[in-house]
């Protein structure tokens, strides 16, 4: 029911819709506002929800999947099998296992810690001012982190051969160093592939050291050139401490992508490779498990304990780089 008010110059009702139109033309564009927002909050959910959709199947179901397959027993054929944390002791406690942690671990640090520290080298000559022909280098550093795997193999089965004739055999004699069997011994296995690594992923962690010091300014650089400090000064009391972010960062993604070796031991190997421990990782262990003995239960439970592992070098990075950051707010 409708209410009425009397006016008291005229003496009559009026209706209070009629007698303040401006506060409901006030209340009117209120309610349009909100249905229009509620419609863009809407719109905004559908056009991000692919995303999430893909992202579900393709991405947090095998996640989900895998760890409820730690707990079974299966090969992909028969019916699952419930056996509790059978799977988990049953790769705890292989040999080959902590054979496969070993290599991982050895041909990480060896492929790693090299490509680090000639990452900025290389990103430091690559900032000189009077280098020339500047983006041939870069694109020509570059160019392993795009070459193809098969093109890889190829090149490193050449380089790498048992043969006394290869490049490597080569130029160790000119060393007076006897040849090395580097496809079966298993050092040599070890860093022909750990050479590999370097070479595939030096001009990656170069290029993001080169943008940390081109995001350096340069007035740094002058003030301490009219202070006196020479070049290696610069280097060492200006470039490296403003690239600490940029190191932490390329360490935690090098630790991850080593704790994750597959590809460059599986190419260089070739069809021995599964049935060889020389470079035998994690994850060529977990693929074994899974495509080549169909025990998809203990694959999988080496996959959970990968992630652990991989969880606790994120950890250790999240600590080294808060380390950094409170030093830097000290220092301030």
């Amino acid at each position: 029911m409708r209410h009425f008010h009397l006016d008291l110059k005229r003496g009559v009702k009026m209706d209070p819709v009629k007698a303040n139109p401006a506060s409901n033309h006030v209340k009117i564009k209120k309610k349009r506002y909100r249905s229009e927002a509620k419609k863009d909050m809407i719109s905004g959910y559908l056009y991000i929800a692919p995303f999430f959709i893909i992202f579900a199947i393709i991405g947090l179901y095998p996640v989900l999947f895998s760890i409820y397959l730690g707990f079974q027993k299966w090969n992909g054929l028969s019916p699952m099998t419930f056996v509790g944390l059978a799977n988990f002791k049953l790769v705890l406690t292989d040999p080959l296992f902590w054979k496969s942690v070993y290599n991982t671990i050895v041909m990480g640090i060896m492929g790693t810690a090299p490509q680090l520290v000639f990452g900025i080298i290389f990103a430091y000559l690559l900032n000189l001012a009077f280098l020339k022909f500047k983006n041939f280098f870069r694109v020509t550093i570059f160019m392993p982190y795009i070459t193809s795997m098969v093109a890889v193999a190829l090149i490193f089965s050449v380089l790498f051969s048992d043969h006394e004739s290869s490049l490597a055999n080569y130029v160790l004699s000119l060393a007076g160093l006897d040849p090395v069997n580097w496809g079966s011994s298993e050092w040599g296995t070890k860093i022909a592939i750990s050479i590999m690594v370097f070479w595939r992923w030096v001009g990656y962690n170069t290029i993001i050291y080169l943008a940390g010091i081109q995001s350096i300014p340069n007035d740094l650089y002058e003030a301490a050139t009219i202070d006196g400090a020479n070049k290696f000064q610069q280097l060492l009391y200006i470039t490296m401490p403003m690239l600490k972010p940029f190191i932490v960062l390329t360490v935690f993604t090098s630790t991850v992508g080593a704790l994750q070796l597959f590809s460059e031991p599986t190419v260089f190997l070739g069809n021995s490779a599964f049935t060889r421990d020389e470079a035998m990782t994690i994850v060529m262990y977990l693929y074994r498990d899974a495509f080549k003995l169909q025990s998809f239960g203990t694959a999988s439970a080496t996959a959970i304990i990968l992630l652990v592992l991989i969880s606790a070098f994120a950890a250790i990075n999240v600590f080294l780089t808060s380390g950094i950051g409170r030093k830097r707010r000290k220092g301030q």
